[in-house]
């Protein structure tokens, strides 16, 4: 059961750096990753 929880992690931190990227081109780096972290936080 953890190995499933810890592949979906990983998984999912995957995505989020990925949709990151794709999705904030031409904002400001320190606004991105706020923004990254508050996503982050909030699904947690």
């Amino acid at each position: 059961m953890w190995f499933v929880l810890a592949l979906l992690s990983a998984i999912f931190a995957a995505l989020t750096s990925i949709l990151a990227k794709v999705g904030i081109e031409g904002v400001n780096s320190n606004l991105a990753t706020a923004i990254r972290t508050v996503v982050v936080v909030v699904m947690a």
